[in-house]
């Protein structure tokens, strides 16, 4: 199936399996949360065991280096395409009012960024993400 839109999300790469996927898994639900049109129904087994709904839409999953990452955000930022982000100081912090705490108190251009999120038009995605490669 072909969708009008594209999830990415974009980790950095030197980061421990465990936050990589941290990582991942708070940004998606960023997209969840600003795009609930994009989740699907709820599952349900053979047993009639009822499982929640996901996002109904692949998540492509790209690798950065720092400076790539900071590249993609900027490409995001300058097309319009609000991300969700994860620093490095998030991992610090223990609830979500600290996690905002943490990145209201550095300007964009010092972000430590490990990790950032979006969802776009196909193309402009395709445009913030140029150059990268999936994740290994």
């Amino acid at each position: 199936m072909q969708f009008d839109t594209k999830i990415a999300v974009v980790i950095r790469n030197d980061l421990e399996a465990w936050q990589k996927l941290n990582v991942a898994s708070f940004l998606t639900s960023g997209i969840a949360a600003a795009f609930p049109g994009c989740i699907g129904e709820i599952y349900e087994d053979a047993s009639s065991t009822r499982y929640l709904a996901l996002i109904g839409q692949p998540i492509l999953i790209y690798g950065a280096d720092g400076p790539a990452l900071s590249r993609a955000l900027d490409r995001a930022l300058t097309r319009n395409v609000t991300p969700a982000i994860y620093t490095e100081d998030m991992f610090k912090t223990t609830h979500d009012e600290a996690n905002r705490a943490a990145v209201k108190a550095v300007a964009r251009a010092h972000l430590n960024l490990v990790g950032i999120a979006m969802r776009a038009e196909r193309k402009v995605i395709d445009k913030i993400v140029d150059g990268l490669k999936f994740h290994q």
